[in-house]
């Protein structure tokens, strides 16, 4: 395929470890994953000719599940163990370990000031659209159902991932793009370490669901 036109998220899909040079070059492949590198990579001032480039030398060099050759079920399962279960054992840490730098590095002007506050934010957003995926969308899905009768709940879900993405943007700007400054103490790297992870697992989650799973559904 021509990748550079080529939407970010059809190529998150066909090309194992793609995820990862997007997410270098800060090009959204779950919420903005209907655009075309193209795009998406002028948007940013980015050669999109050399991402193309770096996307197609990955060829087959890394080896992971093709998640749209599986059922939904498979999917779903793989979500709920991978991502539901994760951000609930992520959050109430970087809650705690935001606070605490909050807390001694408060007068510094890097300090991430609001962080703790944001990241509960996240937390009750988070968990409530993951109950909702739990208790009403997955167990359609599971079931078979398909468009019309899942358009509602996949509609409803497709709107709070772009407000978690316009949260992961926020958090960006608190940390620096979560850079620790060249004084970080360990709490404060292990904090931006863990923030690292979070963005990276709920990028991925969002793509796995808009991408696979509810693009599947509305076929």
């Amino acid at each position: 395929m021509n990748l550079i036109d080529e939407t970010l998220g059809t190529l998150a899909c066909s090309i194992p470890g793609a995820t990862r040079v997007l997410r270098q070059y800060h090009l959204d492949f779950c919420c903005g994953g209907n655009v075309p590198l193209r795009e998406a990579a002028s948007s940013l001032g980015l050669d999109a000719e050399q991402i193309a480039n770096e996307l197609a030398a990955l060829g087959d060099t890394q080896q992971g599940p093709d998640w749209r050759q599986v059922s939904s079920g498979e999917l779903i399962e793989h979500i709920l163990a991978r991502f539901h279960e994760r951000h609930r054992d992520q959050l109430p840490e970087l809650i705690r370990l935001a606070s605490r730098v909050e807390q001694v590095h408060g007068s510094k002007p890097e300090c991430p000031n609001g962080l703790a506050e944001h990241l509960w934010c996240m937390q009750q957003e988070l968990e409530s659209h993951m109950l909702k995926e739990e208790q009403v969308l997955f167990p359609m899905l599971q079931r078979g159902m398909r468009t019309p009768q899942t358009d509602g709940p996949i509609s409803v879900m497709r709107y709070e991932h772009d407000q978690h993405g316009n949260a992961l943007a926020q958090l960006a700007l608190l940390t620096n793009d979560i850079t620790p400054p060249a004084h970080a103490c360990n709490t404060w790297r292990a904090l931006y370490r863990g923030l690292e992870e979070l963005r990276d697992d709920l990028m991925q989650h969002i793509h796995l669901e808009n991408n696979i799973l509810f693009a599947g559904a509305q076929q």
